[in-house]
């Protein structure tokens, strides 16, 4: 055993005073004169991924919350450091990092959900949701276990939260994926349900055939990516909707577990140096991110540094995960999250999670007919062109649309 090995409380997804450099584990003698010390140097390495790891426990493979116990280890020569996402896991051999799925064995960063999903839907795009990216189309989604945040809000935590493989039901070789989305005609297929950044290798390799057959292929993310692989994933991938969780570091720091900054970089990468077409929702949680001041600031900033035309979604929050006592969002704070970021400059904002046909429709910005009209998942009504343009006066609506919904 190299260093020395601290028992942390066994609950998976729930741990405090997260440490990263050898003084906070070991120094002991001096706890009171270096305690704002210590502090301080947890605070500023929140990130860089503390040395807590997944330790698989008996002879099992499997990382479920029955199968691990959590330990700080003391660096070594044998962690190896992955760098998919900020975090950047310093991994010991056989153990894993944050997400829960990426480990390392024999010196290498191996992802062990490759291959593997927890099931796969036919969905209507508008559910990612994407609402400028050939509306009415469906789209084969799909996802994987485990996140590199630790949001208490999480809205699909069964899975997102779980670092369980055997929830991964099925197993699909990217041949496959591509070969039924063909065979169920979807124009698109989906990397959602929990953080695809965390098995890119998988998403990568079915995206790559999916632009072979002409398939399109879309990430719902947190964009929570590292410098060095920002470019090299989301490069592969058509359509991006990325969760601005709010517009405040702190409320990322408590609530997910994670920071804003490199989401908004995530986000300017996107809008300027990407043809990826982006999509923006943020989750409305009353009392939590839910002001005008914060909504009015986000959406300034949205329409500096990503365009007015960008799409963004304001979703209504319901109680889930550690958030349970936190009510629903109301309908009036969607309306006027949706009225205060139309006021800002943003020409399509739109409502979801309720049931809002005006926060669903698409307004030409021109003529302010109605472009599409939606009730929730359904269109009711189609005015584009093949120029993606409105019929009634010739506007370029932004987006990538069909000529006809399906």
């Amino acid at each position: 055993m190299q260093g020395c090995v601290t028992p942390i409380r066994p609950a998976f997804g729930r741990l405090q005073g997260l440490t990263c450099g050898l003084r906070s584990v070991c120094q002991r003698k001096d706890t009171k004169r270096n305690t704002s010390k210590i502090h301080k140097k947890k605070e500023n390495h929140a990130l860089s991924c503390p040395l807590i790891r997944y330790v698989v426990s008996n002879d099992s493979f499997s990382p479920s919350a029955q199968s691990l116990s959590r330990r700080i280890l003391l660096p070594s020569p044998r962690m190896t450091k992955c760098n998919y996402c900020p975090r950047y896991c310093s991994i010991n051999e056989g153990t894993f990092g944050f997400c829960g799925v990426r480990t390392c064995q024999n010196g290498q960063i191996v992802l062990l959900a490759y291959g593997q999903n927890t099931g796969w839907a036919i969905d209507p795009i508008e559910k990612k949701p994407l609402n400028h990216f050939y509306p009415g189309s469906q789209v084969l989604s799909f996802g994987s276990i485990g996140c590199n945040f630790d949001c208490r809000f999480c809205q699909n935590w069964t899975t997102a939260r779980s670092h369980n493989l055997s929830l991964l039901k099925k197993k699909n070789t990217p041949e496959e994926i591509v070969a039924l989305a063909k065979q169920l005609q979807c124009q698109s297929v989906a990397f959602t349900y929990n953080e695809p950044i965390i098995w890119s290798e998988y998403a990568l390799d079915v995206a790559q055939l999916c632009r072979l057959e002409g398939i399109k292929t879309v990430a719902v993310s947190n964009g929570f990516i590292s410098n060095e692989k920002r470019k090299i994933f989301f490069d592969q991938i058509d359509a991006a909707n990325i969760d601005l969780k709010s517009f405040s570091d702190e409320f990322y720091r408590k609530y997910c577990r994670g920071r804003l900054e490199p989401v908004l970089e995530t986000l300017r990468y996107l809008a300027g140096q990407s043809s990826t077409w982006l999509e923006v929702t943020t989750l409305l949680i009353p009392t939590l991110n839910d002001s005008d001041t914060e909504i009015e600031s986000l959406s300034k900033w949205l329409v500096r540094n990503l365009g007015a035309e960008t799409p963004v979604h304001f979703s209504a929050f319901h109680p889930a995960y550690q958030l349970t006592a936190v009510p629903s969002t109301p309908a009036q704070i969607l309306f006027r999250a949706r009225e205060i970021a139309l006021a800002t400059g943003l020409r399509f904002v739109y409502t979801g999670n309720i049931n809002d046909p005006e926060g669903q429709t698409t307004y030409c910005p021109q003529c302010h007919q109605t472009a599409i009209a939606r009730n929730q998942y359904k269109i009711d009504e189609y005015n584009i062109d093949t120029e993606s343009c409105c019929r009634f006066c010739g506007q370029t609506i932004a987006g990538q649309f069909n000529e006809k919904t399906t």
